[in-house]
């Protein structure tokens, strides 16, 4: 073997499908370096981005990230709806082989590098501020987090320039996924980019996890927590807990594929059940580490515009405590037709019969919260219309195929795909979404248009309908997922026509989102709110400035009730004390995150590529730079109490 293992020129040989996007993302990356080089902002980059360890900015660093990698995953869905349109009794304008590659990268993309991106950029933001805490509990391994789904992020995109990506299926199945009929480096590519990602995932599960144990301010028991923080610390838990396996499971399918180690080669002794069970008892739990947060944003979200206290509170913290709980009980509803018998299948399906329940209990919080409230409909709250519809079909749904009967005649149909797409999309963007653009002015000072902002709902929502009601029909009609052409005979094109339709309403959604946010900053003293901030919250969060300073809170606030901002304002009506400011310690900003995790994306590449011995170097480095890293002390610095007094009289 050369010494580049087995990287060769024909890795850069590609149709001229991918070479047009290969050229757009070179494009978008030379213009990046020269507006940064013509502006001067290499520095301002450095020193406020890839070396900070500053919540609010590391938040800003995923936000940014995945919304770049929901374009690209977009652009997926276009090529995967356009195929389909048109290749009834023909081949389309994709390959099967693309087609495949597509699908996987789309599927890997929406759940790794957009919804986990987008959560973990709004909790990072929002839940120390909404805890009365000036950081996550371990800053650095907060900024090592982010680099590393930085660095799985650009490890699979690699993978459009240099080889192939996985065709696979976003999960990667054996025996299709192993050795013997994926000899390629595209699975190599999809096991790396998750493993490096999924270890940032994990570590940010311990962190958050602690940072709500032990850096809530004074006075806020568990139960005087906002919902918000509730729902972070349910996906936390689950996040510590299952993300180990999928770190294991994809250890063991690398075993195979490099040493042939056989663990799921049933010609070899193994069983690719075991794959499959290992990879769903990761698989569910992840969908509810994503949709929890997203519960969350939406609580507070009504409760802010309905003027009201959120109803239930106690309900819902124990419904939150009991879909972690059950989350981890209905793995096997993923392959109720592959023979684990009656008795089992019977025990899955009434599990997932019973977390619809604790689920079903938050959206009848949330319509009392609105009943009878003073109520108003921003564009967060036309989110929330939205997502209330969908997600309550994407529940009923769900809840049907729970019954494995009626799972044995839609398992692996388009049915099953547009469940999914109903809790994912209608769930977890829909709530994501919402949730930035409520917090948006608090993130950055301003506010975002609201007439592009409520145009780019309702484009979701509607063309949400138009995409994904046709392909429930479809389903019951006998189509099947990764489905890259079929018989014209069968009368299924106008749906799939209908379905393309859909796509191309939410990509206007997509552009007014974009839009949006160029106006925004553009118009942004127009859209600064000099009176406060534009929605009138009920946590903590709303006390600090906007943006919130580096350090967060000058005089750390002592919570009294789950309402504290309510109960701040209404105290600082009656009763004005001067506060007492004192020298505030944060961390300095350290490029030891960035260099470890660029250098594990690079030894991730060379194994990939069979170049072990520049992975036998990176992986020597890292051992060497955390090592040295150890012996040396916390670097911080101080902000003198006059100079925090300085800063609280500008604001």
């Amino acid at each position: 073997m050369s010494v580049l293992g087995r990287l060769n020129l024909e890795a850069f040989q590609h149709d001229i499908i991918v070479m047009g996007a290969v050229a757009t993302m070179l494009l978008a990356i030379v213009a990046i370096i020269a507006g940064l080089t013509y502006f001067k902002k290499w520095r301002w980059l450095w020193d406020n981005y890839i070396t900070t360890v500053d919540h609010k900015k590391i938040g800003i660093a995923y936000i940014v990230v995945s919304f770049v990698m929901l374009v690209r995953g977009f652009a997926d869905a276009l090529m995967l709806k356009g195929q389909q349109a048109v290749a009834s009794g023909s081949g389309g304008f994709l390959s099967a082989d693309h087609f495949q590659q597509i699908f996987s990268a789309h599927g890997t993309l929406m759940i790794f590098f957009v919804a986990m991106g987008l959560m973990f950029g709004i909790i990072n933001v929002v839940l120390p501020l909404q805890l009365g805490a000036r950081d996550v509990a371990f800053p650095v391994l907060n900024a090592i987090s982010f680099w590393l789904f930085a660095g799985g992020m650009i490890l699979m995109n690699t993978s459009l320039i240099i080889g192939e990506f996985s065709n696979a299926g976003w999960l990667a199945y054996p025996p299709l996924s192993g050795i013997e009929y994926n000899p390629g480096v595209g699975v190599d590519y999809w096991i790396w980019s998750l493993q490096i990602a999924g270890l940032g995932s994990l570590l940010s599960g311990v962190n958050f996890l602690t940072t709500i144990l032990k850096k809530r301010a004074p006075g806020m028991s568990l139960m005087k927590m906002p919902i918000f923080a509730w729902t972070v610390m349910g996906s936390m838990i689950l996040v510590i807990f299952s993300f180990p396996i999928l770190t294991a499971t994809l250890l063991l399918l690398t075993l195979d594929r490099t040493l042939g180690m056989n663990f799921f080669t049933s010609t070899g002794g193994g069983n690719p059940m075991m794959y499959i069970n290992l990879i769903w008892a990761w698989g569910h739990p992840e969908v509810y580490i994503l949709m929890l947060p997203g519960f969350g944003i939406f609580s507070e979200i009504v409760a802010t515009f309905s003027r009201k206290r959120l109803f239930g509170y106690s309900t819902m913290v124990w419904a939150i405590v009991a879909i972690t709980f059950f989350s981890y009980v209905v793995w096997l509803h993923h392959f109720f037709t592959m023979g684990a018998g009656a008795n089992v299948n019977a025990f899955f399906g009434i599990m997932t019969m019973i977390i619809a329940i604790p689920t079903g209990v938050k959206v009848f919080n949330w319509l009392f919260t609105i009943y009878r409230g003073r109520v108003s409909f921003p564009t967060p709250m036309i989110w929330f219309l939205g997502f209330i519809v969908t997600f309550t079909i994407g529940g009923v749904t769900g809840v049907l195929m729970s019954v494995p009967a009626i799972d044995f005649q839609v398992h692996n149909s388009l049915f099953l795909v547009a469940h999914f797409h109903n809790m994912v999309i209608g769930g977890v963007v829909f709530s994501y979404l919402a949730g930035l653009t409520y917090w948006f002015p608090k993130i950055f000072g301003f506010r975002l248009n609201e007439k592009l902002g409520t145009y780019s709902a309702w484009c979701w929502i509607v063309g949400f309908a138009f995409t994904f009601i046709p392909i429930y029909a479809l389903g019951i009609m006998g189509a099947t997922r990764r489905l890259n052409t079929y018989d014209a005979s069968l009368g299924w094109q106008g749906l799939f026509i209908v379905s393309a339709i859909g796509v191309t309403i939410i990509g206007v959604g997509v552009v007014l989102t974009v839009l949006q946010l160029i106006v925004s900053v553009v118009k942004r003293k127009q859209y600064h709110d000099t009176t406060g901030d534009p929605w009138d919250g009920r946590t903590l969060e709303w006390a600090t400035s906007s943006p919130a300073k580096v350090y967060n809170f000058a005089v750390i606030p002592k919570v009294y009730s789950r309402d504290a901002y309510w109960e701040q304002k209404s105290a600082m009506a009656t009763k004005l004390d001067e506060p007492k400011y004192s020298a505030i310690t944060l961390p300095k900003n350290t490029s030891f995150p960035f260099i470890v995790a660029m250098l594990a994306t690079l030894m991730a590449f060379a194994i990939v590529w069979y170049i072990w011995w520049l992975a036998a170097l990176s992986l020597m480095l890292i051992v060497a730079i955390v090592v040295k890293r150890s012996f040396v002390e916390e670097t911080e610095y101080v902000i003198p109490a006059k100079e925090v007094m300085r800063l609280e009289q500008q604001a």
